[in-house]
């Protein structure tokens, strides 16, 4: 699949931030499982007792190197980056904790992966640090987890498959089985408690992003509905994907001149989707109290997560109706736990696709589908997600 590049002056491909964390401990075992022979690894984190625990449990730990880092020291994330090709980081809430990483990144030439679901996150890092990772040649990708790689490159592997030149719509159908994470938890409750903030940094990106000349790529809000098209009542999902779809269709020839995009819960009972509409809407009402917030957050904490066995019975699926140049098509992206197992093989392998594939010369702020698109497909494929044309009319 993918070749080691000659040794660079970096004394690490991969560096894996936080790594002592839940999905931060998952992915450094999938990386020492999977990782090929000769690449240069290490995890990192603030507390080095912690590190030298994860890696004496590696498989090859030996060869895994450990790097000390805070979140609350600027100086030495900015080392951090410097000592790496790839940096990849689950430390979250990303908004809270993010940025001085994604600048020393940028700064640095480095490329960076997260897996954040904030908006708010991802529109602040393309305003301020965009730029300065062009200049620098580093790649920015976010939401390099079940936010939001399924839907992204669902989307691309569906819109390849239906005429080019002509205008384009998806519909995205997200069926999942599995415990949230205490990292998704915080970091949603974090967007429920600040509106304003993220449309005022949606408006902001607006306003320096350039104009896309000649064509469209859009994603309305949805009303709910019966979807006949997979047999069930369709939600509309707040989540990061939307915006993610687009800025690749916004990037991409492949999706044509008009791309709209909506993405839905796939609910097959009407009682359980209007209890899902209610629920959304009751924690969106609670985090707006930081006591009631805080209660909330506690219930499961970022770090934590479920046990081996549920996770073994979790599973997602998401389903992709395209249209567009007289032909519809139905395919479905799918895999196990989304929240832990898949997330950490999903992340490991961007890192992996970053630092060893042939890819496209990008820089900046880029998605998943822009920067690494058949490639990281390809690899996830090997690994076992599942993508898979159902139909074509």
């Amino acid at each position: 699949m993918s070749k080691l590049k000659p040794e660079h002056e970096r004394p690490y491909d991969i560096v894996l931030f936080g790594a002592t964390g839940f999905v931060g401990a998952l992915t450094a075992r999938y990386l020492a499982a999977h990782a090929p022979e000769g690449l240069r690894w290490a995890v990192a984190g603030r507390d080095g007792q912690r590190l030298e625990k994860l890696r004496e449990g590696l498989p090859g730990g030996a060869s895994v190197g450990v790097l000390r880092a805070d979140v609350s020291d600027p100086a030495s994330l900015r080392e951090l980056a410097r000592q790496a090709r790839v940096v990849a980081t689950t430390v979250g809430p990303y908004v809270t904790y993010g940025e001085e990483l994604v600048a020393a990144c940028a700064a640095s030439g480095t490329d960076y992966l997260d897996l954040t679901g904030e908006p708010e996150f991802v529109d602040l890092m393309y305003v301020r640090h965009d730029a300065r990772a062009r200049e620098s040649g580093a790649r920015l990708v976010h939401a390099c987890g079940f936010d939001s790689v399924p839907q992204d490159l669902g989307a691309y592997f569906t819109v390849r498959q239906l005429p080019k030149g002509a205008p384009l719509t998806v519909d995205a159908f997200v069926r999942v089985d599995a415990a949230f994470s205490g990292g998704t938890l915080a970091s949603a409750l974090n967007q429920f408690a600040r509106p304003r903030r993220m449309r005022a940094a949606a408006r902001d990106r607006a306003g320096h992003e350039p104009r896309l000349v000649g064509r469209r790529a859009y994603a309305p809000v949805a009303a709910p509905r019966f979807a006949g098209e997979v047999g069930a009542w369709a939600l509309p999902l707040p989540t990061v994907d939307p915006q993610i779809v687009v800025r690749s269709a916004r990037a991409l020839e492949c999706y044509g001149p008009d791309f709209r995009y909506r993405p839905y819960a796939a609910v097959r009972r009407l009682p359980v989707a209007l209890g899902a509409v209610a629920g959304v809407g009751a924690l969106a009402a609670a985090a707006q109290a930081p006591p009631v917030r805080r209660w909330l957050s506690d219930r499961v904490r970022p770090g934590e997560g479920p046990s081996e066995e549920k996770r073994a019975r979790s599973w997602f699926s998401v389903r992709f109706v395209g249209e567009g140049g007289g032909r519809r098509v139905l395919t479905e992206v799918s895999g196990g736990d989304p929240g832990y197992d898949e997330t950490a093989k999903m992340f490991a392998e961007s890192a992996l696709s970053l630092a060893l594939d042939d890819l496209p010369e990008t820089a900046g702020q880029v998605t998943t589908a822009v920067a690494m698109g058949d490639a990281l497909t390809d690899r996830l494929r090997a690994a076992g997600l599942v993508f898979r044309t159902v139909a074509i009319r």
